[in-house]
């Protein structure tokens, strides 16, 4: 699974970890990406959306219908 937010757009970030001699070493910071189904009444069916948590939460604030239509407006196919 990618680790990228189809809602919000939040994708991995990139940066050292720092050990106790001041060692550097390359690491990657994961989202919190979560697989949510959700029931998009307009259509009649289930659609399952890959959300990082913030995204999860903003589909709670905004609805699942304005959600989907933001993601369809960016050209993301659900």
């Amino acid at each position: 699974m990618s680790a990228h937010c189809q809602l919000t757009g939040r994708k991995p970030g990139f940066g050292k970890t720092v050990s106790h001699s001041h060692r550097r070493t390359p690491r990657r910071f994961d989202p919190n990406i979560q697989r949510k189904r959700y029931w998009l009444e307009s259509e009649g069916r289930h659609i399952r959306l890959t959300l990082s948590a913030k995204g999860v939460k903003t589909v709670d604030t905004i609805g699942i219908e304005a959600a989907v239509a933001r993601i369809r407006a960016r050209g993301e196919k659900i």
